[in-house]
């Protein structure tokens, strides 16, 4: 396995003061901690050329735990192994087949030209010129940034940076790839292109990703197999299609009809959702679905139907529902 994580916890003791002058007098005498579960006994493996989706809440232990995993935070105990090396010891193998993108935080020079950092990481990483010129030249041209290059950073759009900051850490050719929040902020056509470049930059190298996200079209988009934590704790590991299967307890049938129908009688078959004649949105059990189906065309003056999965972050946060009762 490309990557393995067995046990692993991270905890902060976090101080707690009362509010107030008596409060901050008391927290110089005596002061109170508590301690903050980041991330609580996870166990995964990722193996190589796999594109997994770590989605959770704010606060679920998504970042910790990659942190953990390029070796920027030391972990509480656990056993962690990247590429075969212990993160957190930061040996120089490790870190020139490893990248880290954090869609908040950016390691482009603001006032020079993104190519200037690409020219430092490749000094950095000790890239031979040629590596580079061919790694920088493919990344341009499926970023489409080639007009780009010699632009001050601090000229650049949300996401134009993006695309550099993605370019800056791919310049090395890294095995194995964290996403922390790529497309954060990004409009829905710029998030359609990262998308697109992970995916291809995925299949052409068989590079390893774990991609965290609040988007979930682009988990949908580019994951097969999603891994969900919440509180520090994984709720679930496995296909995105079987979360569907194992979760997702209803369908959803979009109605477009003819004629007007009366909103209590579409109700007698199953769940309204929502009603703005032509259209209808009918929920009904998944395994009462093509019966229901039937029902309409029979019953009613139906022009167009389609029986669709429930939207994907429904699913999530039903599954968050559970993982709380």
């Amino acid at each position: 396995m490309i990557i393995s994580v067995s046990r692993l916890t991270k905890y902060y003791q976090v101080h707690k003061k009362e509010p107030g002058l008596l409060g901050s007098i008391r927290s110089l005498v005596a002061r109170k901690y508590e301690t903050v579960k980041a991330v609580d006994d996870i166990s995964f493996d990722i193996a190589e050329g796999e594109l997994v989706g770590f989605i959770g809440p704010n606060g679920a232990g998504k970042t910790t735990t990659l942190k953990c995993l390029s070796g920027l935070l030391y972990p509480t105990s656990g056993d962690v192994k990247v590429l075969g090396y212990t993160p957190f010891e930061r040996k120089n193998p490790f870190l020139k087949q490893i990248a880290l993108v954090m869609g908040q935080k950016n390691q482009l020079w603001w006032d020079l030209p993104a190519v200037e950092t690409f020219l430092l990481n490749k000094e950095i990483y000790e890239i031979p010129k040629d590596q580079y010129k061919t790694t920088l030249n493919e990344l341009v041209e499926l970023l489409e940034v080639g007009e780009l290059l010699k632009v001050q950073v601090r000229k650049l759009s949300l996401g134009e940076r993006m695309k550099m900051e993605l370019i800056a850490a791919l310049i090395h050719s890294p095995r194995v790839l964290f996403l922390d929040e790529p497309t954060i902020g990004l409009d829905v056509v710029m998030q359609k292109k990262m998308r697109d470049f992970i995916a291809g930059y995925n299949q052409l190298h068989k590079s390893t990703i774990l991609l965290t996200s609040h988007y979930m079209e682009d988990v949908r988009q580019l994951a097969k197999r999603v891994i969900i934590i919440d509180h520090g704790k994984i709720i679930y590991d496995g296909k995105l299609d079987s979360l569907v299967k194992k979760f997702a307890k209803h369908k959803v049938l979009s109605v477009v009809l003819d004629e007007y129908v009366a909103p209590e009688k579409l109700s007698e078959v199953g769940e309204l959702v929502s009603y703005d004649f032509p259209k209808a949105v009918i929920r009904v059990p998944r395994s009462a679905s093509n019966v229901a189906a039937a029902d309409l065309l029979q019953k009613f003056p139906v022009d167009d139907l389609n029986i669709e999965e429930p939207d994907i972050e429904d699913i999530i946060r039903d599954v968050f529902t559970k993982s709380k009762s």
